[in-house]
Parts: C-alpha cells; structure tokens; sequence
C-alpha cells in the first residue's frame, strides 16, 4: 500500500520555525509508532533527500508515522547556515519529538544519516526521554575527520580557481575558526561554535545502552566487511553493553555522488525492522 502525500507544515521552536514534512502512517497497519528523521550535513543533505523522501513513504506504508525535519539554518527552515548551531540543533530534536507525542504517538524511534546520527545520539544520551530504536545509516565516526574533509572542499574549490595568491591549508583554516572566523565552504558559511562542536565529536563516546542502534553501512560490493575504523567502534559499543546490529549492504554512497543515486536495498531493511517478525 502507498502512503499519502507528505504534509508539509512549519514547527515552531525555541528559535524560530522548522520547515518539516509529515508522512501520515497508513491507517490499516497504523502500530502507535513514528520515527523522527535527522538529516546530513550541508550539501550531503540535498544529495540524501531522495532517499529520505524514498525510505519516509516505505515507513509510512509499512504503518509508521514519519517526521522529516529540517534543523535551524538548513534546508527551508529559518536562520543562514551561518546560524547553524549544534546545541539549536538539540533542541530542534526535542520540538519534534514533542510534536510526534502530541499526535498521539506512543513510541518514537530516530533515524539519522551521516552526522545526523551522531547528532541523534549525542542528544539521546542527554534527553530524559528514551527513543525505543536509533537507526544510523552509514554515521560519520569522528567528527574532527568529518570537518577536515569538509575543509578541503575550501582547498579543492581553490586549486580549480588557480589563484596563485591562495596558499592555505587544512591547518590555517583551522586556525581561522580557531580565531572566532567563519568561513565560506562550498557555498556553506561554517561558524567557529559549530566547527568546534563537530570536531568534538566522537561516536565510540556516544555509546546508548538499554537500547536497539541498527547500524547500516554501505560498502563497495557484497561480502565485504565492515570498515576497520567501524569494528573498532562496534567492539568498544558491545564492550560497553550497546545492543548494536550492524547491516551492511552493497551500494553506492548516495549522500556523496554527483549525481542523485539511490540504495534499493537499504530502504528494503530497514522498513524490515519493523515488519511483524521483527518486532
């Protein structure tokens, strides 16, 4: 069964309105669950939405309600990147969490792509509220590693101009933020605040006990193994008491290619998470 169109609708917050969309769950198999969605970063967003979109409907028609947000300074919400602030983004969580509850849903799971997953967990493990599942598709591991790389896109922008003039690196790009500088990155003006917010971030330190993570990560072709980087973040996570299930399936890295791709297989399972057998 088709889920209905997306209702879109702007959530009012503590710091000004978010632009989200709404999928409503179809009403024969409606189970009293929904999921909150928390998108990428910066231009990975757009590159995501069509599997968002994509794996937003398969939930709906499997029954679950589906928030799809879009945090301060990003997408259609109010604010400039430039207002982009990792605590507003908490806080942005805990409106629509609070929406969902007051539409009368009683388990909320939360979904997050890339650094919307660390994201997710780094509010869950401060929120009093339990979320029942965290679905993680391909989380960034470090967040320091994360901004380096959106940092040499500035490098990469500046080798295609061929400014002789330009000489900086990651390291004095750093250094700028380091000295209360935003900087203009692939279109994207990055405030020192969340700059230093991302680059404190670690999964392995993030660990959610007492709840189900479902990892997914994407890999080059089927049968091989998870990232080396990866098992030493699953292995440190069970160590810890995480229930944590990693699934991984062969795809293309559809938050990174030039074009709009799409992972079949991976709206696939993860709507099977939630099909009868599984819950």
């Amino acid at each position: 069964m088709e889920s209905p169109p997306a209702d879109p609708f702007f959530l009012d917050t503590f710091q000004g309105k978010r632009f989200c969309l709404y999928h409503q769950p179809a009403k024969p198999f409606f189970r009293g669950d929904a999921v909150l969605y928390i998108h990428s970063f910066a231009e990975e967003m757009n590159k995501s939405r069509r599997m968002a979109a994509l794996q937003s409907r398969a939930f709906a028609a499997a029954g679950l309600g589906v928030l799809q947000i879009d945090l301060c300074g990003c997408g259609d919400s109010e604010g400039d990147f430039a207002d982009a602030d990792w605590e507003i983004w908490k806080q942005d969580i805990a409106c629509a969490r609070q929406w969902l509850i007051q539409q009368g849903f009683i388990s909320i799971h939360i979904w997050g792509l890339r650094l919307g997953a660390l994201l997710a967990l780094d509010y869950a493990r401060e929120a009093t509220q339990d979320f029942i599942q965290f679905i993680l598709w391909q989380p960034v591991l470090n967040g320091q590693s994360f901004l380096t790389q959106f940092l040499r896109l500035q490098l990469g922008n500046e080798l295609i101009a061929a400014d002789s003039s330009v000489t900086s690196n990651v390291k004095q790009l750093r250094e700028q933020l380091h000295a209360g500088h935003s900087l203009e990155i692939a279109g994207y003006t990055l405030a020192p605040a969340l700059a230093a917010a991302i680059d404190s971030l670690k999964i392995n330190q993030l660990a959610i006990v007492n709840q189900t993570i479902h990892w997914f990560e994407i890999v080059p072709q089927t049968g091989r193994e998870q990232s080396p980087a990866g098992k030493v973040v699953f292995k440190a996570w069970q160590r810890a008491g995480v229930n944590v299930k990693v699934n991984l399936l062969a795809g293309l890295p559809f938050w990174a290619t030039q074009e709009i791709s799409e992972c079949p297989e991976l709206i696939i399972a993860t709507t099977d998470l939630f099909s009868p057998s599984e819950s």
